[in-house]
């Protein structure tokens, strides 16, 4: 990489860590390929004086690359040493600054913008239409493919921490050919706490009553809390609900409008038609009951989870 590809200005904003070091990890190996000194500077515990110090020119001559990191935690001092060296640019020296959100930096950001720094995004991964994009994102650009049933399978196995879910994706491509599916994908994770949880939940929302009790158990006896679990059931009843009142239109259309990844619309869609009006509010009004039970309204949790999966599926039959 040559010194042309370093940008003199970097901004690399939001608040997705995971992305947040991925970029400035490619900035400072471009900075580095091209022979620059790299030096972070963190905003807790600056000392005033130090961006301008470590922007001096060396006596043995060469380029630096300044990497401020948390500019929206960052103190009065560290903004305005910031502001002045963009006001006063130092040949030969870079700077890629990390905020993570908030106003907090604001007129370093505009003074950055304004001066035409490289603005690179990580927006907060947090639905499970963020994380399956993300999914499919990484392995584009491994030049791998993954189908929508291993997408869905993925994510619920170990979706609920981004850095884990990279984690997974970076393992399933090192460690697998051929398209992945959700086949291979239970191979590696199907055992996860998250996996069993969204297990229980398919097959209570299905009517199974058996299944979704042998799976309950089978859970517990791993060492899942109930409160997960339950947490699933009424993500996967509200699913239905938001699904079944949004009337016509692709999967993808619905699943932007509703805040969804197009799998769960597609198994929601599935779904619902077994399902009646009075059938979905019953069933909430079990799972509203389980939640309060589970987090210390009641004797028994497993119990609570159990009545509350038998009543669900009875509802469903009601259909």
């Amino acid at each position: 990489m040559t010194a042309a590809a370093v940008p003199s200005l970097a901004l690399v904003s939001g608040p997705e860590e995971v992305l947040v070091e991925r970029a400035v990890a490619r900035l400072v190996g471009a900075a580095r390929a091209s022979g620059a000194d790299v030096i972070r500077i963190d905003a807790a515990g600056y000392e005033p004086g130090a961006l301008a110090m470590h922007a001096s020119p060396s006596l043995f001559g060469g380029t630096t690359c300044l990497v401020v990191r948390g500019l929206h935690e960052s103190p009065d001092e560290l903004q305005l040493d910031l502001l002045a060296l963009l006001g006063a640019p130092v040949e030969d020296v870079s700077i890629v600054v990390t905020h993570g959100g908030g106003m907090k930096g604001k007129k370093v950001l505009d003074t950055l913008k304004k001066l035409g720094a490289e603005v690179i995004e990580c927006p907060a991964i947090k639905s499970d239409r963020d994380k399956s994009d993300f999914v499919l994102k990484e392995f584009a650009r491994a030049r791998r493919r993954i189908t929508s049933d291993g997408v869905r399978a993925l994510v619920e196995a170990v979706g609920k921490d981004v850095r884990e879910l990279a984690s997974a994706c970076a393992q399933l491509i090192a460690d697998t050919e051929g398209p992945v599916d959700d086949a291979v994908v239970d191979t590696y994770h199907g055992g996860k706490v998250e996996a069993s949880g969204f297990r229980v939940a398919d097959a209570a929302v299905a009517g199974q009553a058996g299944e979704a009790l042998r799976l309950l158990r089978h859970a517990i006896a791993s060492g899942v809390d109930p409160v997960p679990i339950v947490a699933v059931l009424a993500s996967q009843l509200r699913q239905l609900i938001k699904v079944g009142s949004a009337g016509r239109g692709s999967s993808a259309q619905l699943a932007k409008t509703l805040g969804l990844a197009p799998w769960q619309v597609d198994r929601a869609r599935r779904a619902v038609g077994h399902w009646t009006a009075d059938g979905l509010a019953v069933a909430l009004q079990a799972v509203a009951a389980a939640d309060f039970e589970v987090k210390g309204g009641g004797r028994d949790p497993v119990y609570a989870v159990e009545r509350a999966i038998l009543t669900i599926t009875r509802a469903r039959a009601g259909h």
